[in-house]
């Protein structure tokens, strides 16, 4: 899977511009599919199978837009400032580079502050695209930019910009692939603009209209130096989400997945998300409400330029979902 994750990551696809990273999924999963979609928000949905005697119809999202930024103002030097997309942290932008979707470079560097203490705010940023003046700069008020980082593979532990929510659009590419039957009608979602409100998924939830949902995203980790207190590590298995502040996962279907985990032999770990959310909010909440969780990938340093993630987590996620979805649910 790395060379497709590296392609993953390393294409740019910021919440409302993901027609790139669009077309690299598609082209990736319409051998394995169905039938194959795109909705009036964007979001990318295949479907797998008809449901059967014991089947359910589900929903698994993985929204594959990245957190970005955005043009507002070029001024007469040909100095870009922007507002962010998705949750960007001044602190992860200074000396940063990025791409704009029309192919444009940048570097993101800070006015001279009179309190170098303190992290300049978002408003006291610019993004240098090697412009001599206005008239000389190819961005214009409203362009759109993702982060730009190579990948970096250090074995079993990958490193990117955007992991978030990459590495789980590959686990469901991958899960779509190895599922061989079913008796389940699967619907594979890959989502838009999660990073700036679930708002592919509310919509695709709505129109799929599924009986159970399964979201696959990143989550936190509390193995760091003097990090978060959160039983969640690198290489020690996917998590299954009980909670986070979204949504609280239906407790039948973690059951269920605790014992498919189990009686398969993977390694997982539970989750209390104390902050952010996943798409499994928007299918939860959709018609008149949907048995839904979520499967995350433990990942380092979210929303930074250098995402951390453990391949064998990875794999392990897509071993879990292949499992659950090839056989008939049974939430008890």
């Amino acid at each position: 899977m790395k060379s497709f994750i590296k392609t993953l990551v390393e294409t740019p696809g910021p919440s409302g511009s993901e027609q790139v990273i669009r077309e690299v999924i598609r082209a990736e999963i319409a051998p394995f599919v169905d039938e194959l979609k795109v909705d009036a928000l964007g979001n990318l949905i295949a479907r797998k199978g008809l449901k059967q005697a014991g089947g359910m119809k589900v929903m698994l999202s993985a929204h594959m837009d990245e957190i970005g930024v955005m043009a507002t103002h070029i001024d007469d030097n040909g100095f870009v400032r922007f507002i962010t997309i998705g949750g960007v942290h001044p602190r992860t932008c200074i000396g940063g580079r990025v791409i704009f979707m029309n192919g444009i470079h940048g570097v993101i560097y800070a006015e001279k502050s009179d309190t170098p203490e303190k992290y300049p705010a978002i408003e006291n940023l610019y993004i240098d695209v090697g412009a001599k003046s206005k008239a000389d700069c190819a961005i214009r008020v409203g362009d759109t930019a993702g982060f730009d980082r190579p990948f970096l593979d250090l074995g079993d532990r990958l490193v990117a910009k955007s992991m978030d929510n990459r590495i789980s659009a590959a686990v469901l590419v991958e899960t779509l692939k190895q599922v061989k039957q079913t008796p389940n009608e699967l619907y594979f979602v890959f989502s838009t603009q999660e990073e700036v409100g679930l708002r592919g998924a509310t919509a695709a939830a709505f129109g799929v209209d599924p009986e159970l949902g399964l979201a696959v995203d990143v989550t936190a980790t509390g193995d760091t130096p003097k990090g978060i207190k959160m039983e969640v590590s690198l290489g020690k298995g996917p998590t299954i989400k009980v909670r986070d502040s979204s949504f609280i996962s239906d407790p039948r279907l973690v059951r269920w997945m605790v014992a498919t985990a189990e009686k398969l032999g993977l390694p997982y770990q539970l989750e209390v998300l104390e902050a952010g959310g996943t798409d499994g909010r928007a299918i939860q909440l959709t018609r008149a409400g949907v048995p839904a969780s979520c499967v995350s990938i433990p990942c380092r340093y979210i929303h930074s330029p250098s995402e951390m993630v453990d391949y064998q987590d990875v794999i392990h996620a897509v071993h879990l979902l292949v499992g659950l979805v090839s056989q008939p649910f049974h939430l008890e």
